[in-house]
């Protein structure tokens, strides 16, 4: 008797318990089968990869996928790489790399920041604060892509300055360092800014009430932090399009619900075709198609 062929999602996890939020959120997606593996390293990718992909006829690999998460980036942009050196011809399925919610986080971030510009940010002056870290990198290049005039911060400028190098040269874009150590120098560097993305650590404040009053030509804030105290002073975690003095925001949670059904669009993307790589910049288109 013909059956519908159940679509399974392989979870590579290098973290030493895979993560439940991955996991929720795939059941919740609509997988039929979660595999999932914890504390994987590159090493172990083949042959997990051959195990997805010699198991089922070609028309068939479509409803085989692969989630990438855990906690950290760098580790799950390794594993990646390991994940396409497996492919060979059309022996392949279709990935999502979501370390950490990185990539989605970003993508949501992002179309928060078209919304309070009605759909387009090209030629206007953002700036990225704590953009050495994952989201915040991913902020920077996305803005970048857009057409934006992007600067990107960090408490110590060596590492802004590498990065707008990184990023630079990965992009083919203009990126321009400035450091956050004090409010003054933080200030200089967000002279101008009418885009400000705070993706710092939770209960770091990255932008306090006396620099923001500084900025006059301010127009959207986005603060990723969902823990008191803020990473922009005076903006809330529920905050989504609020009005402040002069310009609109949006909290963690008002970026989280946006980020939500970008996750679960994607891996539900996943099950279109077998050769799908989901990374930072698809996980924008998906979120605009949902917008």
């Amino acid at each position: 008797m013909a059956h519908d062929t159940p679509k399974i999602l392989i979870q590579l996890d290098p973290d030493k318990q895979a993560s439940v939020f991955d996991r929720v959120v795939a059941v919740d997606a609509g997988v039929d089968h979660l595999f999932s593996y914890r504390g994987v390293v590159p090493g172990d990718v083949q042959a997990l990869v051959h195990g997805s992909i010699f198991t089922r006829g070609f028309d068939q690999l479509k409803n085989t996928a692969i989630f990438i998460g855990g906690s950290d980036m760098a580790a799950g942009e390794a594993l990646l790489e390991a994940v396409k050196a497996s492919f060979f011809g059309p022996f392949r399925v279709s990935v999502m790399l979501d370390p950490n919610g990185s990539n989605t986080t970003a993508a949501a971030a992002v179309l928060r920041v078209l919304e309070g510009f009605n759909g387009t940010v090209q030629g206007h002056d953002s700036a990225v604060l704590a953009a050495t870290g994952p989201v915040g990198r991913r902020v920077a290049m996305l803005l970048a892509h857009l057409g934006a005039r992007v600067r990107v911060g960090s408490r110590q400028l060596c590492k802004s300055v590498s990065l707008a190098e990184s990023l630079g040269e990965s992009t083919d874009k203009l990126f321009l360092p400035f450091e956050t150590s004090s409010d003054e120098v933080t200030a200089e560097g967000l002279d101008g800014a009418e885009i400000v993305v705070a993706a710092g650590a939770a209960g770091v404040t990255l932008l306090t009430g006396n620099v923001l009053k500084k900025l006059h030509k301010l127009k959207v804030t986005i603060d990723l932090n969902a823990v008191s105290p803020a990473g922009i002073e005076g903006v809330k975690p529920q905050d989504k399009k609020t009005e402040k003095d002069g310009y609109l925001a949006w909290g963690a949670l008002g970026v989280g619900s946006l980020k939500m059904k970008i996750h679960k669009a994607g891996i539900q993307r996943l099950f279109i075709s077998n050769d799908l790589i989901i990374d930072a910049l698809e996980s924008f288109e998906i979120g605009r198609e949902l917008a």
